[in-house]
């Protein structure tokens, strides 16, 4: 590749400001690898009326480019078709689904919009990477501004089955906009075969092999990449000092008990109420581990707008309480149920502190949670993995013990069976969990799909 390298994601990060996870220092890397390039995307900022252009910033040889979104382009583009539409059908809850044909157009409206600014940036050298569900008409506009550099994208939710997909009133318009793509890249095999069983049976697509299909009039390469973290640079955050801290505080308040920790948006697909009433099963069946065993459950709220998340937050606040009133002593508290953010060292050092890792959503695209806990472990004396058969990590850490979020009485099950797992195999599932994380991390990610894109 000898051109530039063109990123367009949601939101960004600005130069200056700090990298919120390994994605961002992924492309940053990514950015610079390529001796310069361009990330564009949403400013964050919300405005009375739509302004022409962009606002530029620049670092080194990468120009960061950023757009403002109108109220109403907001309210349709992202609270409402991306939010309500995409991702609830994408997770597979079309019940929660709301299908409003204005939002779509307001969604449609700033893919096009965006793409035009986008177009602004690029050669015909260049290749240009566009992420996540946001943007899965991005390609189509931009191919209809005229530009046919090489094209790739990539999704970073699940992609449902077709019967699922086929939900959405538009789905194949979205279909069709994906495969403006040289290069269409998913989370897990489960993602792929989905995508290619729906072209297949739906829009008449041809298989040339195994990666490819000839559909609408394109060649489209279809292939798995599943993103991973920076294991080293998480391995270290436990001994920083906010993840010393925040350990040290917290294991003053759990003294010598077992600490199960789960780490999660406060989302619907994450399996929260679940996962609350299976530690209240482990609570209710097992009267020995009362007083010996707690439950951290961090949930940041997220799109609070939008009235899903508000019925979840109440349903937790509810379990939670109810709980603790049903098992809380004058010196402890079975859950402690925080709905605030946490640095990224302070929650390593809150997952080596764990003796479990509770990791149960109902759907999800990856998880990275998953390998952080894994990375953050001490290799002497590590936590043990529950982990959602749901999960995209699932595919990959396998020795985890596996679970069915739906399944309370399982999911329990698997609690006690961790608490209780001799030091020597949880070592042993450490071992093999650790090393598919360093195997295929997020520099593999990045090297991996960005080789595909620009294969001939």
């Amino acid at each position: 590749m000898t051109g530039r390298l063109i990123i367009a994601s949601n939101r960004i990060a600005l130069p200056g400001a700090p990298k919120p996870g390994g994605l961002a220092v992924a492309l940053a890397d990514a950015l610079a690898e390529r001796g310069g390039g361009v990330w564009f995307g949403w400013s964050g900022e919300v405005v009375e009326r739509e302004t022409r252009g962009v606002r530029l910033f620049a670092e080194g040889a990468v120009d960061y480019a950023v757009a403002d979104l109108t109220q109403d382009e907001h309210d349709g583009y992202y609270l409402g078709y991306s939010n309500r539409a995409l991702w609830p059908v994408f997770h597979y809850r079309v019940d929660l689904a709301h299908f409003d044909e204005a939002d779509f157009a307001a969604y449609e409206h700033v893919n096009r919009r965006f793409a035009r600014l986008l177009a602004q940036f690029t050669r015909p050298e260049d290749a240009v990477w566009i992420h996540d569900y946001h943007f899965l008409l991005m390609g189509q506009e931009m191919r209809a501004s005229g530009w046919d550099g090489r094209m790739g994208f990539f999704l970073h939710i699940p992609f449902p089955a077709p019967e699922i997909f086929s939900a959405l009133p538009q789905h194949q318009r979205l279909a069709r906009g994906l495969c403006a793509y040289d290069l269409v890249g998913f989370q897990t095999h489960r993602d792929t075969a989905n995508f290619r069983r729906y072209l297949i049976e739906t829009a008449g697509a041809v298989e040339q092999d195994h990666r490819t299909l000839r559909v609408f009039d394109r060649t489209v390469r279809i292939e798995t990449f599943s993103i991973g973290i920076d294991p080293d640079e998480f391995a270290s955050l436990p001994d920083s000092e906010d993840g010393r801290a925040a350990a040290d505080r917290l294991g003053r308040i759990t003294e010598n008990r077992a600490l199960v920790i789960g780490v999660d948006r406060m989302d619907y697909s994450k399996g929260l109420p679940q996962r609350m009433e299976a530690f209240g099963r482990v609570l209710d069946d097992h009267e020995e581990l009362r007083g010996r065993v707690s439950f951290v459950q961090i949930a940041p709220p997220s799109r609070e707008a939008v009235d899903a998340y508000q019925q979840l937050r109440e349903q937790l606040d509810r379990l939670a309480g109810r709980i603790n009133a049903d098992y809380a002593d004058l010196d402890w508290m079975p859950i402690r149920y925080l709905a605030r953010s946490y640095g990224r060292g302070s929650l390593a050092g809150l997952y080596r502190l764990a003796r479990v890792g509770l990791v149960t959503p109902l759907m999800d695209g990856m998880n990275l949670v998953a390998k952080e806990f894994v990375a953050a472990q001490q290799p002497d004396d590590p936590g043990a993995l529950v982990l959602s058969e749901f999960a995209g990590a699932a595919e990959q850490l396998q020795a985890a013990i596996l679970v069915n979020p739906h399944d309370i009485a399982g999911t329990a099950d698997a609690i006690v069976r961790a608490l209780s797992m001799p030091v020597e195999e949880r070592r042993e599932r450490w071992q093999s969990l650790v090393a598919n994380v360093r195997e295929q991390d997020i520099g593999w990610w990045r090297k991996a799909f960005l080789a595909a894109l620009v294969e001939p």
